[in-house]
């Protein structure tokens, strides 16, 4: 029951993620991450089947740095929505990855922007999306609440807002998640969101 979402404030981006490993009936853990680093000032968030979710991130993930090493200068992060796009379209008639990513990054001359790339090779630039199950109550809070030009304050306040909404009314909903944002500062993250940790459950405040 993955929920991954994220959106764009007025000079960032904020995405969020569950943090449940999870096979058939099994979780296996609930502490991982499943926003990577892609470079300084991007992000990328995704959701899957976890060999092909991992395993296609890594391979964007040292693409991009092998791109920037080889030429002195980082991908833009519609160049590297566009390269993740193209990678996934050709899989696709190969041997398809079963994997939904929204990119995040921040360029100077562009600001911050959110790409949606889907497990079929569709990419759009958004300002609010989501994936997985909780995508249902996660894009019908946006819906609601989301308007451009938001702070930080809001975005978090509206992450939560949807976090809160996924637990409450989600069937399976994932206990844990992450939370992190890309600014003109670079790539960080904002806050863990638990209610179980190590196998104990938290007791909420």
């Amino acid at each position: 029951m993955e929920s991954v979402f994220g959106l764009v404030g007025n000079g960032f981006v904020i995405v969020a993620a569950d943090t449940s490993a999870v096979h058939s009936i099994l979780v296996h853990k609930s502490n991982e991450d499943k926003i990577m680093v892609l470079d300084s000032h991007k992000l990328v968030a995704a959701s899957g089947e976890p060999g092909d979710r991992v395993q296609f991130t890594e391979y964007i993930q040292k693409n991009v740095a092998l791109y920037q090493f080889r030429n002195g200068i980082p991908l833009t992060t519609a160049a590297a929505a566009n390269f993740t796009r193209s990678e996934l379209a050709t899989a696709l008639r190969k041997n398809p990855y079963s994997v939904n990513i929204l990119l995040a990054g921040y360029d100077k001359e562009t600001g911050p922007s959110l790409y949606y790339v889907d497990y079929i090779a569709t990419l759009h630039k958004v300002e609010k999306g989501a994936f997985g199950y909780g995508s249902y109550f996660s894009l019908a809070m946006m819906d609601r609440h989301y308007h451009s030009g938001m702070t930080e304050e809001e975005a978090i306040d509206l992450v939560d807002k949807c976090i809160l909404e996924i637990r409450s009314r989600l069937v399976v909903a994932p206990p844990n998640f992450v939370i992190k944002i890309v600014d003109k500062n670079g790539a960080r993250e904002v806050a863990w969101r638990e209610s179980i940790k190590d196998g104990v459950s938290v007791p909420s405040a």
